[in-house]
Order: structure tokens, then C-alpha cells, then sequence
């Protein structure tokens, strides 16, 4: 059988890539409500209140757009949506053009609301990548040079003005555009800081889980041990009973014989699982990658479908000889005995390495995974067989020994291989996780 597919499947350079655009829809059309309300209370309180002559119509025109865009937001884009990254960059950009209009409307630079224009600059910073927030400020920043060219005068007492000096309006400008900056850094830093945080607990919480969920296993393995070694010796006794009863070479006496070594099988198994781990000699604990395939499917072998164990090309002369790890043999031993289960005729066991890593790929040549299991495989309870519940397993192996893969510092890829088809495990350790380092004498 030959697979096509690129024996590394998981790349190099594999990470996590972080996503932005946090920011609900809800949380920017609720800011600018509170935005429109704020600036037609202040236009209307200084025009009428405070005796200051403004363009009040040209200025609450300007807010009434505002009130008109918010409205279509809510009406047409459901409120829990996540805005996109450039989604939340063009209503924050909207809300400093819109900003920087109603200052050219009364006062420019002069205006001492002018700081308010910091505000969608936070928010872009604390929100969105370097490259959307920075666009954002450079709205600001024009916005704020339009403002220099040309704004009406600020408002003031009928029959006065106020006039001031250029260099102190450079002094605001400056002032502002340092105020902006600062807090745009200062924020940015927290809110790198509180990403950061947020990733290592997530992944702290993943990492206990896990344990957690590695300790029920220990603890279950345990009582299976001792639950069920009972029953196993019953059922060998019985099936020695009914082999020496039954005669030799008929198909009840092979039925038999096989029911006595199957129950032997499985009170090993139980042994083994039951077992406290105990230092043995180095030379026991090392174990070449061959072998190490070889007897993971050793059990396996004459049960139906042929099992091949071969080794590929490494980068190497010499295969690298790895540690005796109890859950490495047991999770490659669980993939080849349900390859087995759903092959037709062969099973490939293949291992190869470089320098760095060691590959390991369980194939056979059955119908392979279905696609609404292959997107799930490896959670628990989860089954590629069929049948009812109880009768076909509880789907608990796969993910039992793709945790203990995981556990020894490997990482497990479920496939479909090309036509004709069959299924692909493909598992990478890293060398360094699992290679015996000191020769032996």
C-alpha cells in the first residue's frame, strides 16, 4: 500500500495564531449611543445654556448620521456578532472622522474637547492588530491636521473673541499628540499583557485537565484490574474445562483453545495495568525503533489481516534506539489492533526519522474514517464502530492512547489515505522526548 501524502504532517514551525477582533458589535454601537447622547447634550447645553453661538444644525445634523448609522448597525447585523478586524476599523475610524467634523465645526485644535479624540484610539489599540489601530491614529493625526488648516472659530461671548496664539495652539497640538500616543503605548502594553496571561492560564487549565483526566485513567485502569480479574479467571478455567472435554483438532476444540488464550491475554493486559512501574536495568530500558514496532504488534499478529512492521529511509545510517516507555508501546499497540479490526487484508506498521524527530505511521486498508467521526476521533466516547452501545466499544482506546502518546511527547494526526482508501495515523515524537541518550557497554 502506498500512501502519498507528506510523511510530516504537522509541520515544523506548527503554533497557534492569535485572533483579534474581539470587540462585539453590541459594544460598539452601545459606545456610540452613549457618544451621539453625550455630544447633543454638550452642543445643546453650550448653545442654549451657556449663550455660545454654534452651527447648532450643521452640528446636530453631523451627530443625527451618527444616530442613523447605530440604528441600521442594530436593525440589520445581529448585536453578538464579533466584529472583523477591518469591520471594527472602519466604524472606529468613522467615529473619529465623525470627532474630528463636529471640532472643525467649533473650534478646531482650540476646542478643549479635542482630547476626546484619544477615545476610538484606545479602543483600537486595546482591540485590534498594530496594523488596524495604526490606521485609526492616522485618521486621527489627519484629522487633526485638517483641523491646523482650516476650522471655525471657537464659540464665544456676542461682541468677543478669542484669539489664540499660534504657538500655543502648536502646544495643544503637540500635547495631544503626545497624550495620544502615550496612552495608545500604555494601553497597547496592557492589553498585550493581559493576552499573554489569558493564553498561559488557558493553557494551564488545558494542562490540568489533561492530568486530571490522566489520573482518572490510572485510577480506573486499577480498579479494571482488580474488577475484573475474577471473572477472566473464571472464564479461563471454564474454556480449559470445556478443551479438555471437547476433542482435539475439531472446530469447538479451536474455538475453545482460542478462548483460553485470548483470557490469558487479557490477564496480562490486566497485570501489566495493574503494575507499579519499578526501575529495571538500563539495558532493559532501551529498545531499538524496530523492535519496539515489532513488539507493540507482536500481540496482533495471525489474527486475521497481515501485519507488516518495516522502518523508511532515515537521514541517519543507524535507526535511533529509544527509551522503554510504557505508554509509547501501548498507544502505537492500540492503533494497530484497530487497524486491524477494520482492514481487509494488510496492516502497515512504518517508522522513519531525521534529526530531529521520530515518525511513526499505522496504515491499513479498510474503509477508513468517516467524515463526521475524523473531525472527533481521539475525544472520549467517541466510536468508529458500529452497532449499539456496548456492543461495539465505548471509544475509549483511541483517546486513552492518544493521551498517553501526547503524555510521552508526541503528537497524533488521524487521515484518509488517497484511493483505494484506508486509514492513516501518523504520530511525531520529538527525538530528544523519547530517544535513549547514553549507549550502553
Amino acid at each position: 500500500m502506498t500512501i502519498e501524502n507528506d510523511w510530516d504532517p504537522y509541520g515544523a514551525n506548527a503554533h497557534l495564531t492569535p485572533v483579534f477582533g474581539r470587540l462585539r458589535l453590541r459594544t460598539l454601537v452601545m459606545l456610540r449611543w452613549l457618544a451621539v447622547g453625550g455630544q447633543t447634550i454638550t452642543i445643546l447645553t453650550v448653545h442654549f445654556l451657556a449663550g455660545f453661538e454654534l452651527p447648532v444644525g450643521l452640528c446636530l445634523g453631523i451627530i443625527l448620521l451618527s444616530a442613523l448609522v447605530n440604528t441600521w448597525l442594530t436593525l440589520a447585523v445581529p448585536p453578538q456578532k464579533f466584529a472583523r478586524d477591518w469591520e471594527a476599523f472602519g466604524q472606529l475610524g468613522y467615529d473619529v472622522l465623525q470627532m474630528c467634523a463636529l471640532l472643525m465645526l467649533t473650534g478646531g485644535l482650540q476646542n478643549p474637547f479635542v482630547v476626546m479624540l484619544a477615545a476610538p484610539i484606545i479602543i483600537a489599540v486595546a482591540a485590534l492588530p498594530p496594523r488596524w489601530s495604526s490606521g485609526v491614529a492616522a485618521i486621527a493625526f489627519t484629522g487633526t491636521g485638517a483641523m491646523w488648516v482650516w476650522s471655525m472659530p471657537l464659540p464665544w461671548y456676542d461682541g468677543e473673541t478669542l484669539d489664540l496664539p499660534g504657538m500655543y495652539v502648536f502646544g495643544l497640538w503637540a500635547a495631544i499628540f503626545i497624550a495620544v500616543a502615550f496612552t495608545a503605548v500604555y494601553s497597547w502594553r496592557v492589553s498585550h499583557e493581559g493576552k499573554r496571561m489569558a493564553t498561559a492560564l488557558a493553557a494551564t487549565q488545558s494542562v490540568l485537565s489533561r492530568e486530571q483526566r490522566l489520573s482518572a485513567l490510572g485510577a480506573l485502569a486499577a480498579a479494571a484490574a482488580h474488577e475484573l480479574g475474577t471473572p477472566l479467571a473464571t472464564i479461563q478455567l471454564t474454556a480449559k474445562e470445556m478443551l479438555r472435554e471437547i476433542e482435539a483438532g475439531t472446530p469447538l476444540g479451536e474455538d475453545a483453545e482460542l478462548l483460553v488464550t485470548q483470557a490469558r491475554r487479557c490477564r496480562d493486559i490486566l497485570k501489566r495495568l495493574g503494575e507499579v512501574q519499578e526501575a529495571s536495568d538500563a539495558r532493559h530500558d532501551r529498545i531499538e525503533l524496530l523492535a519496539a514496532l515489532e513488539e507493540a504488534s507482536a500481540p496482533l499478529q495471525g489474527l486475521g489481516p497481515v501485519v507488516s512492521v518495516q522502518l523508511g529511509a532515515g537521514t541517519d545510517d543507524e535507526p535511533p534506539v529509544l527509551r522503554r516507555i510504557p505508554e509509547l508501546l501501548y498507544g502505537i499497540g492500540n492503533f494497530i489492533e484497530n487497524s486491524v479490526d477494520f482492514a481487509v487484508s494488510r496492516v502497515v506498521v512504518e517508522g522513519r526519522w531525521d534529526r530531529t524527530n521520530i515518525y511513526v505511521r499505522v496504515m491499513d486498508d479498510g474503509p477508513g474514517f468517516s467524515s463526521d467521526i475524523l473531525s472527533k476521533i481521539g475525544e472520549p466516547y467517541v466510536t468508529t464502530r458500529s452497532g449499539t452501545p456496548g456492543q461495539g466499544g465505548l471509544g475509549l482506546g483511541v483517546f486513552i492512547a492518544k493521551t498517553m502518546i501526547e503524555k510521552s511527547g508526541g503528537v497524533v494526526r488521524f487521515d484518509n489515505a488517497p484511493a483505494p482508501g484506508g486509514a492513516i495515523v501518523s504520530i511525531r515524537w520529538p527525538r530528544k522526548r523519547v530517544e535513549a541518550q547514553h549507549a550502553v557497554g
